[in-house]
């Protein structure tokens, strides 16, 4: 099991940086690797709403159903997969002054035996640059909703 963590601090009030990250829409424009992130349930937000999502990691195609399981509007989304590629990714929005800090977590399991470590060669160094373009994207796009 891989584990990344990131904090980010941006000069947006929580409510705009939470609707951002809360709309399907933007997560294949700020998430890196993401090229793919549709509903698949009539909820496109909070509880038990679920997506397909698609996501480029080098020369791999990785897919995944993901399902909201925690969800408190401006204060935390958590996704967890249900099918395909095993990730939790848990987003929490923290007031910090006049602005947000965000802190991500994404967890990952890879499958064991030969499969799993090829898979890790390539998921392992991604992982770090995915945190940092997706921090980038962040702060570059939220920060016009000020």
């Amino acid at each position: 099991m891989g584990t990344v963590r990131h904090s980010s601090s941006l000069e947006v009030p929580r409510h705009r940086v939470f609707a951002y990250i809360n709309d399907h829409q933007n997560v294949p424009n700020f998430f890196f690797g993401v090229s793919s992130f549709v509903p698949v349930t009539a909820a496109t937000e909070g509880l038990g709403s679920q997506f397909a999502v698609t996501m480029k990691v080098g020369p791999k195609t990785l897919r995944s159903t993901v399902e909201t399981v925690d969800w408190v509007e401006n204060e935390l989304i958590r996704l967890e997969s249900v099918e395909g590629f095993s990730a939790h990714t848990t987003w929490n929005f923290i007031d910090v002054g006049v602005g947000t800090q965000v802190d991500v977590e994404f967890v990952y399991t890879l499958p064991g035996g030969l499969a799993g470590r090829a898979l890790g060669t390539v998921v392992e160094p991604f992982a770090g640059q995915a945190v940092r373009q997706t921090d980038k994207n962040l702060v570059e796009q939220v920060s016009r909703l000020a």
